[in-house]
């Protein structure tokens, strides 16, 4: 008996990460592993300075699947784009915490450890740099996606008129 209770949950776990993979595979990737991430996170400031605008950096990479989801997410979605689109400068900060090393260290360090809270992890930045906050994505999920009001309120919160009212 306890063979085949074995059996079925190694099945039940197989048959998950099977799904996993392929939603995966089906989301588009959005981290560019190939750049050097403090170079564009600077550039990123540069562009908000310039533009009147804050930076959301979404932490994380093609490894994880809430980042995919989360950035097939508001692409998607035409109100929150309305939100994003004239407050924020948005970046993808490809970081993986098995990988992270030297570079990995100063993105943490850059950004108040912001990787205790797990992946996604969003931080927005002022005109400046300096953090104003840091966004732990479980407090925005539902089920297997993310809830559009809590996300909303998120960048909505976060917008540079938000913070200097």
């Amino acid at each position: 008996m306890n063979k085949i209770i074995s059996i079925i949950v190694l099945a039940v776990a197989l048959f998950t990460m099977a799904a996993n993979a392929q939603e995966q595979t089906a989301l588009k990737k959005v981290y560019n592993e190939e750049i050097n991430p403090m170079e564009q996170i600077d550039q990123a400031i540069a562009q908000a300075s310039a533009e009147g605008k804050f930076v959301v950096c979404q932490v994380g990479g093609n490894w994880c699947p809430w980042c995919l989801r989360f950035a097939d997410f508001v692409t998607n979605d035409s109100t929150i784009n309305a939100v994003i689109e004239p407050n924020f400068v948005y970046i993808h900060v490809n970081y993986h915490p098995r990988k992270a090393g030297e570079m990995g260290e100063a993105i943490m360090k850059r950004f108040n450890n912001a990787g205790r809270f797990g992946f996604p992890v969003f931080v927005v930045l002022d005109e400046e740099g300096n953090v104003l906050h840091i966004q732990d994505s479980t407090y925005l999920e539902e089920g297997k996606g993310y809830n559009k009001e809590k996300v909303l309120r998120f960048f909505q919160t976060w917008t540079p008129k938000a913070v200097r009212e």
